[in-house]
């Protein structure tokens, strides 16, 4: 039994040193996502499949054209339907997928760039953290970030549709980046040379 609970304890103890190998992990995880997404955002199936977040949103929808008449051109994913997706590029639907995934891709750069400079790692850690508070806001203004009431005794709140599903995991992003802003002051305090005594500049 004592060999057993030793065994156990230094297990223990090494785990409790995973931490530091975790932060790197949350800004590796991070920046996959916004780089990956960030780049489907050029391709026009992802691009049709964010419309209806942001037609309904109150901060976004003025980039598209016709924001109101999003739901006689919505697609599936594989679907193509050359009169839709020309109705898209008039709604600007693509230009601005094109603005987002580029942001996107820059934040996700940005995170990665810890590795070399404290001050962008931290720019980095911002944006990520701010990100998702734009994206959490979806599950509040668009109604297809929840079931539909097709029939079935389940719709609306709590239910979330596939689209809501996917918002919902920014919680996640959020806290990731409330992770990394804090290793990031850490690295640029740390950085800062120490500070000389009072007493010594006076003699």
């Amino acid at each position: 039994m004592t060999h057993q609970k030793s065994l156990t304890d230094t297990l223990l103890h090494r785990a409790t040193r995973l931490d530091k190998l975790g932060i790197h992990l949350i800004r590796i995880g991070v920046a996959i996502i916004f780089i990956w997404i960030g780049a489907l955002k050029f391709v026009p199936y992802e691009a049709d499949s964010i419309t209806p977040f942001v037609a309904n949103s109150p901060f976004m929808s003025f980039f598209y054209e016709h924001p109101q008449e999003y739901k006689e051109h919505l697609t599936h994913e594989g679907q193509l339907d050359p009169v839709k997706r020309q109705w898209q590029t008039e709604n600007h639907t693509y230009a601005f997928s094109d603005g987002l995934g580029t942001v996107e891709i820059l934040i996700g750069l940005l995170v990665l760039s810890y590795a070399f400079s404290r001050r962008l790692g931290m720019a980095g850690s911002i944006l990520a953290f701010l990100t998702p508070l734009v994206t959490l806001s979806f599950l509040i203004t668009t109604p297809e970030a929840w079931v539909s009431s097709l029939g079935d005794a389940n719709f609306g709140f709590p239910y979330l549709s596939g689209g809501g599903r996917l918002v919902l995991k920014d919680v996640l992003m959020l806290a990731g980046g409330v992770v990394m802003i804090a290793d990031s002051a850490r690295q640029l305090l740390e950085a800062k040379p120490a500070q000389v005594p009072y007493e010594m500049h006076t003699v």
